[in-house]
C-alpha cells in the first residue's frame, strides 16, 4: 500500500534499523522505544488491523510470533521474559494501520500495562 508507513519500511522506501527480514516479515527497532529492547515485527503483506486477518493469514501470524521468540533469544531476553503486544484500532492504541507485533524486553514489565 503506497501510503502505509510500514509497507514503505518493508519495501526499503523509508529507512529503518532492520534487525530481521525474510520473504514474509520484517523486524526493526522502534523509533520510540518503551523498553531496553523494543522491536516491531510486521508482515510484508498489508493487513490494516487484527480485525482484517483472514483464515489464510493464520500461518503468517504464527510466523510473526515465531520470529519474535527467535529475536528474544538472540537479544538474550527469552529466559528473563518479554512482552508481545499487538494493538487493534485507535481505542486499542494502534497508530499505524498495518498490523505489527511489539517485542518489548530488558526491563521488568508491570501490569496492568496502561
Amino acid at each position: 500500500m503506497k501510503d502505509c508507513l510500514f509497507c514503505n519500511i518493508a519495501s526499503g522506501v523509508i529507512p529503518a534499523k532492520i534487525v530481521y527480514h525474510d520473504d514474509l516479515v520484517v523486524a526493526f527497532d522502534d523509533i520510540n522505544p518503551q523498553a531496553t529492547h523494543h522491536k516491531i515485527i510486521i508482515p510484508r503483506k498489508h493487513i490494516a488491523t487484527i480485525n482484517h486477518i483472514q483464515t489464510e493469514d493464520n500461518q503468517l501470524i504464527g510466523h510473526l510470533v515465531s520470529i519474535a521468540a527467535q529475536l528474544a533469544k538472540e537479544l538474550h531476553i527469552a529466559e528473563q521474559g518479554y512482552r508481545l503486544v499487538m494493538n487493534c484500532n485507535a481505542g486499542g492504541g494502534q497508530t499505524v494501520f498495518h498490523i505489527h507485533l511489539h517485542l518489548l524486553g530488558g526491563r521488568q514489565m508491570t501490569w496492568p500495562p496502561g
